[in-house]
């Protein structure tokens, strides 16, 4: 509890999470409210519609935001995009006022969303190591999870309390204040949060490319590794979000209140996670760790194979609670490998492609349960668990244990880079040091949800906006 406080009293860190939580409860809300009047003016069709405008933009927004934040100031990003946001959300009050609201406005709403969600799952985990010192990173990246958890909890529920109050249209006001409050967080911090600085005699068209970043990660085998396995993982959680109400529908007494209690377990074991990694000492061989983690994730699934209430429940809380430990891991080993000046379209990239990975999860349960293959689903969901946790192992083989623990080890190729464990939040040495150091606390400058999301577990802002489990992996 003493690190997380410690954190907690750094200004800038505490101002933007702060902001990071009450934009986020705000989007879970205002899904609520969106779904609501979806549903109560076209249907449950709409619904698919609805979703699909919330989720499928992801993909071309984190392609676009790849362009643009290594480029332009993180600060400026994150409050244009605040405000962007808060005007879009506003109008569906403004119109509904106006007697002149449509579906079709609430679709468009859904996919400016969805295209604008990925900058700041992107760039809040890309700032950390700019604002806390590299002794307390782990516990920065876990604030970052918890908050997405909590308000992946909380904002249904606030949703839910305030339509029956003020309406879905007053909630969406909200939620378009709660953006504003975010903007006003960030401009009220002392650090800049600029680009990175150029590598001397880099091309501009080079820092808005995602060339260096693919080739970077095609190098990297520790990265490569994170990318492929977390991406398979997420897989399985979009599958156990499609399996959760078909079991609570098909399988398990209590209907819908067992649904809320499926969801709930996952992202209370999310959430508790979160918390014990960020108390947890950094590991000296953190790919070990998180291989180990995820073999145990995979094998809590096997237990929903008997579709008993108390099992399948105990399954989900084994399931989660490591699915948020490995992302605060594997945030960790990230900003230790990957170079400053391509921390955010890395973060950025790793995190589109996790956060694409949940439909293709739902497209693959769909299918398998609407054929009667509960058996084949839950195996399937295990092996995707598991089978990343068998190769993040093998990659564990080649890694060099740091004795100290204070940093993730180096992957083959890569040379660390050094920065004081005691440098005041926002000073990061970006210089390598003329001999290897015995060890070397993890504070690459910058790094994306993936939020409080890829991750994620996955982040700050990770997470669809409060249908889904909790945050993935990221």
């Amino acid at each position: 509890m003493k690190t997380y406080l410690a954190v907690l009293r750094i200004a800038d860190y505490r101002k933007l999470w702060l902001g990071a939580v009450v934009s986020l409860i705000g989007d879970g809300a205002s899904w609520i409210a969106m779904s609501w009047l979806a549903v109560t003016t076209g249907g449950a069709g709409s619904l698919t519609i609805l979703g699909a405008c919330y989720f499928a933009p992801v993909i071309i927004g984190g392609l676009l935001a790849g362009k643009i934040v290594d480029r332009f100031s993180r600060r400026l990003l994150l409050v244009a995009d605040s405000v962007v946001r808060a005007a879009v959300m506003g109008c569906i009050p403004l119109l509904a006022a106006l007697g002149h609201l449509a579906l079709w406005h609430l679709y468009a709403v859904a996919a400016v969303y969805g295209l604008l969600k990925i900058l700041p799952i992107g760039i809040i985990p890309t700032v950390i190591p700019d604002l806390v010192p590299a002794r307390h990173l782990g516990t920065g990246i876990a604030l970052e999870a918890i908050a997405t958890g909590a308000a992946g909890l909380l904002g249904p529920m606030v949703g839910g309390a305030l339509v029956p109050l003020i309406g879905a249209n007053g909630v969406l006001a909200v939620d378009a204040a709660s953006y504003v409050a975010f903007a006003l967080a960030v401009l009220s911090m002392k650090a800049r949060l600029g680009r990175p600085a150029p590598t001397p005699g880099e091309a501009a068209a080079r820092r808005t490319s995602w060339v260096p970043v693919v080739s970077f990660l095609r190098r990297d085998r520790v990265m490569l590794v994170i990318t492929v396995t977390f991406t398979l993982f997420n897989i399985s959680l979009g599958m156990l979000t499609v399996a959760q109400p078909w079991l609570a529908h098909e399988r398990l007494p209590g209907g819908a209140t067992m649904l809320g209690a499926l969801a709930g377990v996952l992202a209370g074991a999310q959430l508790t996670g979160s918390v014990i990694a960020g108390a947890l000492r950094p590991a000296a061989r953190p790919m070990l760790r998180i291989g180990l983690l995820q073999l145990l994730a995979g094998g809590g699934l096997l237990l929903l194979l008997g579709a008993h209430p108390a099992l399948v429940l105990l399954g989900q809380a084994i399931y989660g609670l490591p699915d948020a430990m490995v992302t605060v891991s594997s945030q960790t080993v990230r900003y230790a490998h990957t170079p400053e000046e391509l921390r955010g379209r890395t973060m950025t990239l790793m995190r589109t492609l996790m956060l694409s990975a949940l439909p293709i999860g739902s497209l693959i349960a769909g299918p398998l349960l609407d054929s009667g293959n509960y058996t084949a689903t839950i195996l399937t969901m295990s092996a995707l668990a598991a089978v990343p946790g068998l190769l993040t192992l093998l990659c564990a083989r080649h890694e060099t244990p740091n004795p100290t623990g204070t940093s993730p080890s180096n992957s083959p190729g890569i040379s660390p880079r050094d920065s004081s464990s005691d440098s005041s939040p926002g000073s990061r040495p970006t210089s390598p040091p003329s001999s290897p150091p015995a060890s070397r606390p993890a504070s690459p400058p910058s790094s994306p949800p993936d939020s409080l999301r890829d991750s994620p577990p996955s982040s700050l802002l990770d997470s669809p906006p409060a249908s889904r489990p909790a945050s993935p992996l990221d």
